[in-house]
């Protein structure tokens, strides 16, 4: 990539955008492609965690390859169209569903390559001890190709389980040379040591010497501490140089649900996080399913509402949402080597319908060009006539 004014370079095509502003290609760390698309199949009635599991574990149990392939495909598709250049998906890996998320991510992988960079994490969903066969079936999930070392520490009957759940995935990791992305403390409060596992992750992530490597999806419990509580949990945190992973659509959609006066809003702690020097960054992470019914794989549609509930509206605020959704969310995926518009990085890139960059999260503008690698993967046009 080169980026200069009055460039002398000759190229196949040459765009005018017109003065719309350019950003990097937008990321999306954390999303569920076998499990989209499935709330009119059977709705969350209750809209509670225990019925999203129990309905989602049923589902997942009548998994076909071909429907499962194509609903993932819906949802790359929406990806694409919305300037995501880059997922890091989590296929359920369990008894209940096999392999299939798996297998059928890796192929996706293959198929969209052209489009967006697909990374597959080896997930169990419901839990390592408390599944047998469970830790078996992620190490084939990382010989066939999987990416990532996925964990559910907090779905498993104990804290000593929860953190033997842990230890194995820390185990994999080394065994593999793999990241590690873990599901954690995805709670309302900090009163089951199984919901608040992240001071032991992060102790474990020095003690290993996996600084850097390791991410952590919710963290909602950490925001029920109050702050001389929290201050130890993110010091350690960031001396561990662990990546947060906030879902504002899913987790404040179920979080709070029995308060019956000031209900908790259920959201990670960004702004302490932010403050602490933690890199946070934030996704979609379920897309009409019995988790999160909502959703359309829009990073600047979530940016927007993360921004309304972490109280993030001034221009720095603002611009800080916009780099979770780019450069934060690439140190999580583990790309910021190639990624950015900087000289000598990847082409990847997308053009908004906006002349400023700092109205991306205010108009949330179509996305008019979407470029993977250099390559032209969206063209769209926007076109409007007031009659007054």
């Amino acid at each position: 990539m080169a980026v200069q004014s009055n460039l002398a370079a000759t190229a196949p095509r040459v765009i005018d955008a017109q003065g719309r502003a350019a950003i990097p290609g937008l990321l999306e760390p954390h999303i569920h492609l076998e499990k989209a698309l499935l709330e009119q199949r059977m709705p969350n009635q209750s809209g509670t965690l225990a019925e999203a599991i129990r309905i989602t574990g049923q589902l997942k149990a009548q998994q076909v390859r071909e429907d499962v392939l194509d609903r993932s495909r819906q949802v790359l598709d929406m990806a694409i169209r919305n300037g995501v250049v880059a997922l890091r998906a989590q296929p359920d890996v369990d008894p209940i569903q096999g392999l299939i998320g798996v297998e059928t991510g890796l192929a996706l992988a293959d198929e969209y390559r052209n489009a967006l960079d697909l990374q597959i994490v080896a997930f169990p969903q419901e839990g390592i001890l408390k599944a047998p066969g469970t830790l078996a079936m992620m190490e084939e999930a990382l010989n066939m190709g999987a990416s990532v070392v996925g964990g559910c520490p907090y779905n498993e009957r104990t804290w000593e389980d929860t953190r033997s759940h842990i230890d194995e995935c820390f185990r994999l990791a080394q065994k593999y040379d793999r990241p590690v992305d873990l599901h954690a403390d995805f709670a309302d409060d900090t009163s089951d040591p199984r919901f608040a596992a992240a001071a032991y992750i992060a102790q474990k992530t020095i003690d290993t010497g996996y600084q850097g490597r390791v991410t952590l999806g919710h963290m909602t419990s950490l925001a029920s501490l109050m702050p001389d509580q929290a201050r130890p949990v993110l010091e350690l945190l960031q001396r561990a140089d662990i990546n947060i992973v906030t879902i504002p659509a899913t987790d404040t959609y179920l979080g709070g649900r029995k308060d019956q006066a000031n209900p908790r809003r259920g959201l990670t702690p960004v702004a302490a996080l932010r403050k602490a020097g933690v890199n946070v960054t934030y996704a979609s992470n379920n897309i009409r399913n019995a988790f999160t019914p909502f959703g359309k794989v829009d990073p600047l549609q979530i940016g927007n509402m993360l921004a309304h509930i972490a109280q993030l509206g001034s221009p720095d605020d603002q611009a800080y949402v916009l780099r979770m959704a780019t450069t934060n969310a690439a140190r999580a995926m583990g790309i910021g080597d190639r990624y950015g518009l900087e000289v000598g990085k990847q082409a990847d890139l997308v053009i908004l319908d906006t002349p400023n960059v700092a109205n991306a999260l205010l108009d949330l503008p179509p996305r008019s060009w979407v470029i993977k690698r250099g390559k032209v993967v969206l063209e769209a046009k926007h076109e409007e006539k007031i009659s007054k």
